[in-house]
């Protein structure tokens, strides 16, 4: 039997250090194949941008993302962006709240949404092999329209993260945060095709983040019905003080780590049917 191509992509590079090396460490082992870059965190420097551009150049399977990010701690590029909160953006609960309800400022979204595909293409000398957004914020109300209409002007070869999965229905009812995903992707997927941009085929990686969390027991069943150039997220890092300030996840970043870096890692995708896409 073939093995099915499928992507796995570390989300929040330029966070923080620890996440840097932690991502670049897997990708040096042939562990990932995708990353996702936030070019509005204050640990994307130049020495970050340019040991992972040197990697993808060693490393042609290698993508590079833009992870739009609009929620706190974060800070916005552009001047005039609202809401705000004390300088930074919403909560990721507050800005989608906001959204249901059509309170955000459409021209505002598009043009934070443009500014940081400016900046990737900057940092990395043209546009991202793909985007998608932090806290899944690129399917919300307003935003999705926003970000696709930016993302069309500046990178239309690149293809937008939408997050539903092919899962029977019967399995879908127990995990609400993926049924909400499910739910929100069916629109961003039809609103991506209407403007001629590409979606990945399917989405799983969401878990509830628990500290008691088993990352290991639960990695098999995110390839369940994964097809080809599936993606599957996932958020490996290292725990340093710039980690501590910025984000609530993690000592789970250095278990899905350790989790990927184990050589019984490529066993298991086999054993599964799948191999990391361009390998």
């Amino acid at each position: 039997m073939t093995a099915r191509p499928i992507w796995l992509c570390a989300d929040d590079y330029g966070m923080a250090p620890g996440v840097n090396a932690a991502i670049r460490d897997l990708i040096d082992h042939g562990r990932l194949n995708a990353t996702s870059v936030m070019t509005v965190a204050p640990s994307l420097n130049d020495e970050a941008v340019g040991t992972l551009a040197e990697q993808r150049r060693q490393r042609q399977h290698v993508a590079i993302g833009l992870h739009i990010t609009l929620t706190a701690p974060f800070r916005p590029l552009t001047r005039g962006f609202t809401p705000l909160n004390g300088g930074a953006f919403l909560p990721v609960n507050a800005l989608l709240l906001q959204a249901l309800m059509r309170r955000l400022d459409g021209a505002a979204i598009e043009a934070e949404v443009t500014a940081q595909l400016a900046a990737f293409i900057k940092h990395f000398g043209g546009p991202p092999d793909f985007v998608d957004g932090h806290q899944h914020v690129q399917l919300f109300p307003q935003i999705r329209d926003a970000l696709l209409k930016a993302v069309r002007a500046a990178a239309p070869g690149a293809w937008v993260r939408q997050c539903g999965r092919i899962v029977p229905w019967s399995r879908r009812l127990g995990d609400r945060k993926a049924l909400l995903l499910d739910s929100l992707s069916m629109e961003f997927r039809r609103r991506a095709a209407a403007l001629d941009l590409r979606t990945n085929p399917a989405f799983a990686g969401t878990y509830d983040f628990d500290p008691v969390s088993n990352f290991g027991a639960m990695f098999p069943r995110f390839l369940d019905s994964l097809p080809v150039d599936g993606l599957i997220m996932c958020h490996p890092g290292f725990v340093d003080a710039e980690l501590e300030r910025l984000d609530p996840l993690t000592t789970l970043r250095e278990r899905e780590h350790a989790f990927f870096r184990d050589d019984a890692f490529p066993a298991l995708l086999a054993g599964h049917g799948y191999v990391l896409a361009g390998r």
